[in-house]
C-alpha cells in the first residue's frame, strides 16, 4: 500500500513537472501556422521582387512593392513572436512555392503580369487568409492567435487589390493588356 502511494505521488510529480517543462513550448498546430505563415510571406516577397523587374504594368509593380513592404513588416513581427516562443520558423519559401515562382519567372512579358496577379495576388492570398482565419480561431497560444487576427485585415486588403488588378491585366476578363 505504501509503495503504491509512493508510485502515485512520483507519477503525480512527474506529470506536474513535465507540464511546466512544456508550458513554454508551442502547440504543434501553432508551430505549423507560424511555419506556413513565414513561408507564405517569404514566397510573396520573393515573387514580388521578381515582379519589380519583370512586370510591365506599373500598377502591378506598385502592388508588388506593397507586398514586399507589408510582408517584410509582418515577417519581422513573426520572427520576434517565434523567438519569444523558442521556435525558429523557416527562412525561405517551401520547395513548392519556389517551383511556382520559377514557373512565372520563365513566362514571357505578356503573360507575367496576369500570372503574378492571379497566382501571388489572388490564389496565394486566398490560401493565406484561410490559414490566418483558422489560427485566429483555433491557435492555443494567445499571442499567436492575436498575431493572426491582427494581420487578417492587411491580407484581405491585398486580396481585394489583387482581384481589382486581375480584372485589368487578365485578357480572359476583357482587359487593356497589350499583346
Amino acid at each position: 500500500m505504501k509503495a503504491q502511494i509512493l508510485r502515485c505521488a512520483a507519477l503525480a510529480l512527474a506529470l506536474v513537472f513535465s507540464g511546466t517543462a512544456f508550458a513554454d513550448k508551442l502547440a504543434e498546430g501553432d508551430q505549423e501556422f507560424l511555419e506556413q505563415a513565414a513561408q507564405n510571406g517569404l514566397a510573396e516577397q520573393s515573387a514580388s521582387r521578381l515582379a519589380q523587374t519583370k512586370a510591365r504594368d506599373p500598377r502591378v509593380r506598385d502592388y508588388a512593392q506593397r507586398l514586399i513592404d507589408d510582408h517584410a513588416g509582418m515577417g519581422a513581427e513573426l520572427q520576434a513572436l517565434a523567438a519569444s516562443k523558442e521556435y525558429t520558423p523557416p527562412k525561405e519559401p517551401s520547395m513548392l512555392q519556389k517551383g511556382k515562382e520559377l514557373l512565372i519567372a520563365n513566362l514571357g512579358d505578356n503573360d507575367f503580369d496576369r500570372r503574378f496577379i492571379s497566382q501571388m495576388g489572388v490564389e496565394a492570398h486566398e490560401s493565406t487568409i484561410r490559414l490566418f482565419e483558422e489560427a485566429s480561431r483555433q491557435a492555443r497560444d494567445p499571442e499567436v492567435k492575436a498575431f493572426a487576427t491582427k494581420h487578417l485585415p492587411m491580407l484581405r486588403e491585398h486580396l481585394r487589390i489583387a482581384q481589382a488588378l486581375k480584372g485589368s491585366v487578365d485578357p480572359a476578363r476583357g482587359t487593356d493588356d497589350k499583346r
